[in-house]
This record gives structure tokens, sequence and C-alpha cells, in this order.
């Protein structure tokens, strides 16, 4: 155990006073990538529930078709799906060509309520 010990801090103060390029890039992308899990996971502000906005849709499903229903369905199945549409479609005017225009108006209208909580 002891043998163990000096050999991690020989290898410590190699790479400490000998960086080694391909080793400091590997451990910052673990970094990166270790806290950005941690801030996703420990997220404490309010955000949206994403299938808010399918309930809150539910009521005009008549004039969507069965094609825009499961696509809503895909769509609000996370938050980042929702934030990522709501950049593009609606953000932008770009023309969604899975929805109506008059059910992109009302998908983008929902999600422009609760835009602040993406």
């Amino acid at each position: 155990m002891k043998n163990l010990l000096i050999l991690i801090v020989i290898i410590a103060l190699f790479l400490h006073f000998n960086p080694q390029p391909e080793v400091t890039k590997f451990y910052d992308e673990q970094k990166s990538t270790l806290l950005d899990g941690f801030a996703k996971f420990s997220d404490t502000k309010v955000r949206l529930k994403a299938d808010k906005i399918y309930s809150d849709l539910k009521p005009q499903f008549t004039s969507f078709s069965k094609k825009e229903v499961k696509a809503l369905k895909e769509l609000t199945s996370s938050r980042d799906k929702v934030k990522d549409f709501y950049t593009v479609y609606c953000l932008d005017n770009k023309r969604s060509t899975i929805f109506h225009i008059a059910n992109q108006t009302k998908v983008c209208n929902t999600i422009n309520n609760y835009s602040a909580m993406l």
C-alpha cells in the first residue's frame, strides 16, 4: 500500500512539472463533462414541465391531425426539445414541415406563455 502511494505521488509530480497535452486535454474534457452533469442534476431554478404544453393544447386537438398530435407528443417529451423547437420555429418564424401554420401558431403561443421557464 505504501509503494502504491509513493507511485501515485511520483506520477503526480511528473505530470505537474512535465505537462502532457493529451493528458491535460482528456482531464479537461472529463472535468467539463462531470461539472455539466452536476450542474444539470443540481439545477434549482423553476423549470417548465414539458408535458404542460401538451396538456394545455389538448382541448384544441380537434384541429390537429393524428400526425401532428404524435409529433406534439414527441416534442413535449423533454424540455430541451421544447426549447429547440421554440428557438427554431417560434423565434425565427421558420415554418415547420410537420405542423399546419395555424397549429404551429397555437403551439408557439402556448410555449411562449412559458418561455421564461425554458
